[in-house]
């Protein structure tokens, strides 16, 4: 099967099932977003340091099950109002979210202050997956009767990198930013 079709030269794409529709429909803006957050992932995990390997075989493990779930979200997203798509998003995956949410914050210094994005590459690209995830959630919700799963899920995601990329500083020994006043 070759990669390119040809058939979004003239600025349409296939939704699943193969409705075209415009480049920058609603639907594909937002599992277009997905893809994108998806992707910071996958670069957050290619950042991780080889060593000290005990917590991140857990920590690669969740984030990898995230990403399997996340495609998902962007196939549902892709499917148009009235079809089935060939997996169903459930409830038990956004508990996945929460439970591994509460199981690093446990673990983690509670915030006193505001913090900033950064800390290590890996937390870093985190964050960035944080904001695109929050940017996928606000283009789900132009597209009339989306899943609310779906709008769950990806509310419920942002909240999880933002733990994940504290997780990450703290288990490398990176120091937070944190928010300064202006003096």
């Amino acid at each position: 099967m070759k990669i390119y079709t040809k058939s979004g030269d003239k600025g349409t794409t296939s939704l699943v099932y193969g409705d075209r529709v415009p480049k920058n429909d609603a639907r594909v803006e937002a599992y277009g977003t997905c893809d994108e957050a998806n992707s910071m992932i996958g670069l957050a995990l290619s950042h991780l340091d080889e060593n000290d390997r005990e917590w991140k075989v857990d920590f690669e493990k969740t984030l990898l099950r995230v990403q399997t779930v996340l495609f998902h979200v962007g196939a549902e997203l892709a499917t148009p109002k009235g079809k089935k798509v060939g997996w169903t998003l459930e409830e038990k995956d956004i508990s996945f979210l929460e439970e591994a949410i509460d199981r690093w914050d446990d673990k983690l210094t509670p915030l006193k202050q505001f913090i900033l994005p950064g800390g290590s590459q890996s937390a870093s690209a985190l964050h960035v997956a944080r904001t695109v995830s929050r940017r996928a959630e606000r283009q789900a919700v132009a597209i009339e009767d989306v899943n609310p799963l779906v709008l769950s899920y990806l509310n419920r995601l942002s909240d999880f990198l933002f733990v994940a990329a504290r997780y990450v500083n703290q288990q490398s020994g990176m120091t937070e930013p944190i928010l300064h006043e202006e003096e």
